[in-house]
């Protein structure tokens, strides 16, 4: 129980830093940094995909990784392609 504690600290210490460093950055730093993002977010998938072949809890717990690391990369590829293809010529 005092695990749990401990990482809905670390969950919620996250969540404030992420809100505060991305109102921070300037709108011309968003693309390259959503592309970083999207490197990690593969990175956490691979490690979700992984973490499936183990027990019960863990297929849970991986599902939702998977779910949402997809979400990550995926969209962040629509949206990156999108701000580059602004750029392009007519």
């Amino acid at each position: 129980m005092e695990m749990y504690i401990l990482l809905g600290f670390v969950l919620l210490l996250s969540i404030f830093l992420g809100l505060e460093l991305i109102s921070k950055v300037p709108s011309t730093l968003h693309t390259p940094l959503m592309s970083g993002a999207n490197a990690i977010s593969g990175i956490a998938l691979v490690g979700a995909l992984m973490l499936s072949s183990a027990g019960q809890m863990q297929d849970i717990l991986a599902f939702g990784a998977i779910l949402f690391a997809s979400i990550n990369v995926f969209g962040g590829y629509l949206v990156t392609n999108r701000m580059l293809s602004m750029f392009k010529k007519k």
